[in-house]
């Protein structure tokens, strides 16, 4: 046998174990990241009409959004939803108990995120529309008939 061809069995395997390693720990990486990122949620729904004349202290960070949005007078949070949701893993909230609230993550990029958003009432579908929020933006969505007034839905992403 050749000079070079000859193994050292100590070199030889500590070449491999090394290599193996590194291979074993860079698959270890991939497959332990999260294939979808989860975007972090936050959704709350209000209940605007004009009976009365406050607006609910919960919802102080709104407060420049509503009152030019929307026409009225009395703004009362009714539900907080801090939701974790992954591309097209749609999560339903239930409402009310004849209405149910559906969000998607349909698709995230580094400046943005879309959101499906459908409301059902007696199973019908009583809206369907999709947003865009850039991080840390809310969206405010004008929802059905809701006691004296009506549901309003703010959509709020973190990622």
């Amino acid at each position: 046998m050749a000079p070079g061809r000859i193994r050292n069995g100590t070199g030889y395997m500590m070449k491999h174990a090394v290599t193996f390693s590194f291979v074993f720990l860079l698959m270890l990486i991939i497959l332990s990241s999260p294939a979808f990122p989860q975007v972090q949620t936050r959704l709350r729904i209000i209940q605007a009409s004009n009976v009365g004349s406050t607006i609910d202290p919960s919802l102080k960070d709104l407060r420049d959004q509503l009152a030019p949005s929307f026409n009225f007078t009395s703004y009362r949070l009714l539900r907080d939803e801090r939701l974790s949701l992954s591309p097209n893993k749609p999560a339903e909230i239930s409402a009310h108990p004849n209405i149910a609230l559906e969000i998607t993550l349909v698709k995230q990029r580094k400046n943005n995120a879309e959101f499906r958003v459908r409301i059902r009432r007696e199973g019908t579908e009583i809206l369907n529309t999709q947003v865009r929020l850039s991080p840390g933006r809310t969206v405010l969505i004008g929802g059905p008939k809701h006691g004296e007034g009506i549901a309003i839905l703010a959509i709020t992403a973190r990622f």
